[in-house]
């Protein structure tokens, strides 16, 4: 999924409660342009760029496809990151630069690792009538950022005890563990709580955690959060209780250790500096500016570089926006 505003600067600062969970409530951004589907994004923020490895939330429906348009994101590039596409509602078709065409379906996860760097497309499936899902993104550390492009694909069991469901699709949680490749510590799950359910969920002390609702109500370690809002929690619990409301809720939980590195993230770009970050730019501009100066109108014209080509995708690539005039900044 392609970033259409490139800096966290711009994202709603949380709120801290007293606990030491802190609540992220999200802004709303127009993924593609400003006629486009919008996403509630909650991460990164000003004051919190990670979670863990995670640098990066979308949250988007439940959408109308007959309203919104639907998700139709053209060619675009990515480095040092993997993508993480969990869906609840409707499909998507994935394509890739890697030669990866598959469909993100609800409850089954679509990981693709940029690492030194790739394309791809997003587009909704003609037969899709809702969508609604998550995004996010997981910055590689410095030794592995340079990777070969890839992609897995893993459909993982649910499981189930009294009040409560989940899907397990990074690390281990709740006695499952999924076997998708990651380049550190991390989790990741939907857990679904029945109408007034308490579930103690054991956690590694060593993770900070993020607690995403998507449907419902929650009180997350004692503090309450409602709908497309973030509970973090700091490493030194060895669980999180999570306490649904009246209706039930469904929520994504998502961990890793700190991360422990700075990195520059503008756009779909992580890198480690400013100057990497414009060289990944010029690289992605040269790749899909014609003959003529202009960028090609469909991307099977696209010429092969650092990002190689999506396969069979007519679609225009997007270009990447102007940089800003200011130095962009490392985070941590």
């Amino acid at each position: 999924m392609s970033n259409p505003e490139a800096t966290p600067d711009e994202v709603v600062c949380e709120g801290r409660e007293s606990s030491g969970v802190e609540l992220m409530r999200p802004r709303e951004v127009p993924l593609g342009g400003p006629r486009a589907m919008p996403v509630r994004r909650t991460l990164p923020q000003r004051h919190r760029s990670l979670i863990g490895a995670w640098c990066f939330l979308d949250h988007y429906g439940p959408d109308l496809v007959s309203e919104s348009g639907g998700m139709v994101v053209a060619p675009h590039p990515h480095t040092g990151l993997q993508t993480v596409s969990w869906l609840f509602t409707g499909e998507i078709e994935h394509r890739d630069s890697a030669g990866n065409v598959a469909m993100v379906r609800p409850a089954e996860v679509n990981l693709m690792t940029a690492g030194r760097g790739i394309s791809h497309s997003e587009v909704s499936a003609p037969e899709t009538k809702v969508l609604h899902g998550a995004q996010l993104w997981v910055a590689l550390p410095d030794a592995d950022r340079d990777t070969d492009p890839g992609f897995e694909h893993y459909a993982p069991e649910e499981i189930a005890g009294e009040g409560w469901r989940a899907h397990v699709f990074l690390g281990s949680l709740l006695g499952d563990r999924s076997p998708v490749r990651t380049f550190s510590p991390l989790l990741g799950a939907e857990v679904v709580l029945d109408p007034g359910a308490t579930l103690r969920v054991p956690v590694d002390q060593g993770f900070e955690h993020g607690v995403l609702v998507d449907r419902g109500a929650v009180r997350v370690a004692g503090v309450d959060a409602a709908v497309a809002e973030l509970a973090y929690v700091p490493p030194g619990a060895d669980e999180i209780e999570l306490v649904a409301g009246g209706e039930g809720a469904r929520l994504l939980v998502l961990g890793g250790t700190p991360f422990g590195e700075s990195i520059v993230m503008w756009w779909n770009f992580v890198g480690r500096s400013h100057e990497e970050v414009v060289a990944y730019r010029s690289a992605w501009q040269e790749q899909i500016t014609g003959p003529d100066g202009q960028v090609v109108a469909d991307s099977r014209r696209v010429v092969p570089g650092r990002f190689g080509v999506v396969p069979d995708q007519s679609l225009r690539p997007i270009p990447a926006p102007v940089l800003p005039n200011a130095r962009l900044r490392e985070r941590r």
